[in-house]
């Protein structure tokens, strides 16, 4: 089923979500159901400004009977341009494609919530971190299966007491070599461990303030200024990136009113992410409403692909939705040496990763 608004439609939501609260606010129904078919060929071009892009819904597709896939939740590139991808699918948690989309390996049995995926490169060679959450464990791995460290819930090492839960969602690894967890479904701690495994610290938790997360879904290392490398910390309930120092002190928040944003994903000079769900009935996390959103290197929103145009107002974000159905739930993005965006989707319909061409 198409749904049934339009962009008109939509703008006119946006107009009406900026009354104060405890004003009634009466806001059209809409309809999220995604065309399960697939266009063969999309002329379809989303994004703003600099930042648009040809939609290829089919670039990903492989034989289910073959390849399943459940959830693709996260996805690198590595140093030989190959595309990994981790889902939750244990018949091959690990699909390697080409940049065409062909298929080149597969692996992984053993990761039944198979979803935070990292690339580190180790003396010119290339490391896996890898995320569990459904069994509460870290793995580093070579590309090619072979478990070389593992990280256990934090119990076992008299960090967390014996019934905090423990749901790593995603590792960023400190210019040193030092691994970051970020706990995003479990106790919601950043974990902070040396090369080795060993313990280091733990900052943020639960709640409202600056320095607390509500869903660390991500946490992504920023070295865009090479004379103070950062760490760029996902608050999704709370629409928002927060930024700390490598040792955990708070340092600002990038507000991204409506955006449940996944990790940081950070090429040259800008920031992407997927966005899992946006505010649109009532301002409520609505199903299906994802889009991708890209910040410059002022940390200032420039494009949404399949999103509402960014708009400032008195040097203020305003709230960003879902504009066209492009997709269901955005889990992650890879960029690739040509500016092409893969997106990978959560609750999709087992449907495979999406190309965005750069235009």
């Amino acid at each position: 089923m198409k749904m049934k608004s339009t962009s008109k439609n939509r703008r006119t939501f946006l107009k009406s979500a900026g009354v104060l609260a405890g004003t009634a606010l009466v806001t059209p129904t809409y309809s999220f159901n995604i065309n399960k078919s697939k266009p063969k060929l999309s002329k379809e071009v989303i994004g703003h400004g600099d930042f648009k892009y040809r939609v290829h819904k089919e670039w990903g597709n492989l034989d289910p009977a073959k390849t399943p896939i459940n959830n693709c939740h996260e996805m690198v590139m590595d140093s030989k341009g190959r595309l990994i991808m981790v889902g939750d699918e244990t018949k091959n948690n690990i699909l390697i494609y080409d940049k065409s989309g062909k298929l080149l390996d597969s692996w992984g049995h053993d990761f039944p919530g198979g979803h935070g995926l990292t690339l580190s490169n180790e003396g010119g060679e290339d490391m896996l971190f890898i995320c569990d959450p459904n069994i509460s464990k870290v793995f580093k791995a070579t590309v090619d299966g072979k478990i070389l460290l593992t990280i256990d819930h934090p119990k076992t090492i008299g960090i967390y007491k014996e019934d905090d839960p423990f749901k790593p969602t995603e590792t960023a690894i400190g210019p040193n070599g030092d691994i970051y967890v970020a706990d995003g479904y479990g106790s919601q701690y950043i974990i902070q461990y040396n090369s080795k495994g060993e313990y280091i610290r733990h900052f943020g938790g639960k709640g409202d303030g600056d320095d607390k997360f509500d869903t660390a879904h991500g946490v992504c290392l920023d070295t865009r200024d090479k004379k103070n490398p950062t760490l760029i910390c996902t608050s999704r309930s709370h629409n928002s990136f927060k930024r700390f120092s490598l040792d955990g002190k708070y340092l600002s928040t990038i507000f991204l009113p409506g955006a449940f944003v996944c990790r940081a994903v950070i090429d040259d000079d800008n920031i992407y992410a997927g966005v899992c769900w946006s505010r649109l009935k009532y301002l409520n996390r609505t199903n299906d409403s994802g889009f991708v959103t890209i910040l410059d290197k002022k940390d200032k929103v420039i494009s949404n692909p399949a999103g509402t145009a960014p708009e400032y107002r008195n040097g203020e974000l305003q709230l960003m939705v879902q504009e066209t159905p492009v997709f269901n739930h955005c889990h992650d993005v890879c960029i690739d040496e040509d500016k092409n965006i893969y997106v990978c989707q959560w609750n999709a319909h087992q449907t495979y990763p999406i190309k965005l061409e750069r235009v």
